[in-house]
């Protein structure tokens, strides 16, 4: 399996990275759920320190994941590609991206503007990036929800154009990011 990203497939790099943001991404809703439904208890503590810990994790992940997006290039759409798939595809990307970015941000500002700490599993606790505010608390609880509403909408959008490329295009817009699939391994 190729490490780097080919202009057929993505590299095992990319893939791995993809499929992890994706696992840790519905991490991410089952937590917020779980919270949801707790009352204030140590149990609802522990709900949301996971919930950040796994949300800083998105955010480095993603960092990583455009890095290594910019140094290996995007494997091409198939050639009979639409242009406005093509742009679609370019814009619901970005959008995602900007989402696993925002999503967390949010929260860690949240966070920092209800003076609560943000740590990573415990092991580093993070600077809270504003003052405590009630007024910056409420803007960015409202957003981060916002922001996870739109990410589910987008990712059910990103999992049925992928589903469409496959058994409808017959193409290997989705084959290019499963890891096990032969049709699109190599050599190192």
């Amino acid at each position: 399996m190729r490490l780097r990203n080919t202009e057929t497939t993505y590299g095992l790099i990319a893939q791995l990275l993809h499929w992890i943001i994706v696992v840790l991404v519905v991490v991410q809703f089952a937590l917020a759920l779980r919270a949801d439904s707790l009352p204030r208890s140590p149990a609802l503590v522990a709900t949301l320190a996971w919930h950040k810990s796994v949300g800083i994790t998105i955010l480095v992940l993603t960092l990583l994941r455009l890095t290594w997006r910019w140094l290996n290039p995007v494997p091409a759409m198939p050639k009979d590609t639409p242009v406005w798939q093509q742009t679609a595809a370019r814009i619901s990307h970005g959008a995602l991206y900007a989402l696993l970015l925002l999503m967390p941000l949010f929260g860690w500002l949240m966070s920092s503007a209800r003076n609560f700490p943000v740590s990573w599993f415990n092991l580093v606790t993070l600077p809270d990036l504003i003052g405590p505010s009630e007024a910056a608390y409420e803007f960015f609880r409202r957003g981060h929800g916002v922001l996870a509403v739109v990410l589910f909408v987008l990712a059910l959008v990103h999992i049925a154009a992928a589903l469409k490329h496959h058994f409808i295009d017959r193409d290997n817009v989705l084959l290019r990011m499963l890891p096990w699939n032969r049709a699109t391994r190599g050599a190192d």
